[in-house]
């Protein structure tokens, strides 16, 4: 698949998810065979503002490549001057700016996320401002709509398309919605009719066969993992497999997810204090973890623990159990 002018080395897209599309995890991914990862979504004024903490999300590995950074606002003009800012600070191969985040001090306290669905002129204008600023593509990541009686997604395609947008990552759920009931995939595909640009297509992918069924339904041009991949970054390998070979694969063993949820602690722990990788392994071990026989109190005992290095050592010894 090509965006623009960058070639994937497949169409399976990892979704950004603030919490957890980290370097550490985009990095994971990477390693089995995702085409493209893309970060949390970052703030355009606090880019801007040169936030430390944001500043440490743009961080960018060349083993991730192709990665796209996702910026978050409302505004065309604070938007473009981020994009110039990030793309001579980290240069990433492709920006993404987000149309669907349901967060309500996103999308109600302003104008930005999948609040922006209800502006379509103002996503016209930000779209042509930020991407006739940059050199790389600009893509958009949206919702079937505002809520179910204000479906525009086919409308919201068409006007980035005209404004300079490279490719559109929808999710097929509204913003009302936020992740519940099902991904209306009818619509996905309505969009991919309506524009000639690349459309991903996003949600309820949590297997190879569903992958499949949805890709061949909807004649997207790629595929967009999200909540499917947490504790599971070698979907991506699977589902690739799968649709490139007929491989159908065979489930990791629960010492060999366990081996990944650690190097996976590892990877975290070049980027970020001990303190805050333990903080957050609290909630993301839960997802390696689950389905594992006797796995429970493993996840009872890992949020009294303060110190990483003993948690690896819980999972190993755990392993061992195995």
């Amino acid at each position: 698949m090509k965006i623009g002018n960058i070639e994937l080395k497949n169409n399976l897209v990892l979704a950004p998810m603030a919490g957890y599309t980290d370097l550490a995890f985009r990095k994971l991914c990477k390693e089995y065979e995702c085409g493209l990862v893309v970060s949390e979504m970052i703030s355009d004024k606090a880019i801007l503002y040169d936030n430390e903490k944001t500043m440490k999300m743009l961080k960018i590995d060349d083993v991730e490549r192709p990665v796209c950074i996702q910026l978050f606002g409302d505004s065309p003009k604070s938007l473009k001057e981020a994009a110039i800012k990030v793309c001579e600070l980290v240069k990433p191969d492709m920006l993404n700016i987000n149309m669907g985040c349901p967060v309500p001090k996103i999308a109600i306290k302003s104008k930005a996320g999948s609040s922006l669905m209800k502006y379509p002129d103002l996503i016209g204008d930000i779209v042509k401002e930020v991407s006739e600023a940059i050199d790389i593509p600009l893509t958009v990541k949206i919702r079937t709509g505002w809520d179910l009686n204000s479906i525009n997604c086919v409308e919201i395609a068409k006007i980035v398309e005209l404004n300079g947008a490279k490719g559109i990552f929808i999710h097929g759920r509204t913003r009302s919605q936020g992740y519940s009931g099902n991904a209306d995939w009818d619509l996905i595909r309505k969009v991919k009719e309506s524009v000639s640009i690349p459309v991903i297509g996003n949600g309820d992918i949590s297997d190879y066969l569903e992958a499949k069924e949805k890709l061949e339904y909807s004649k997207v041009d790629g595929l967009m993992i999200g909540r499917g991949s947490l504790g599971r970054p070698y979907i991506f390998k699977e589902i690739n497999d799968y649709l490139t070979y007929n491989k159908v694969p065979v489930d990791k063993t629960p010492k060999e997810i366990i081996d990944i949820a650690i190097k996976h602690i590892e990877y975290s722990l070049k980027e970020k204090s001990e303190k805050q990788v333990v903080l957050e392994m609290r909630s993301i071990l839960g997802f390696y973890l689950k389905g594992i026989n006797n796995s429970k109190e493993i996840k009872v005992e890992i949020n009294k623990i303060n110190d990483i290095y003993d948690i690896i050592k819980l999972l190993n010894t755990f392993k061992e159990t195995l």
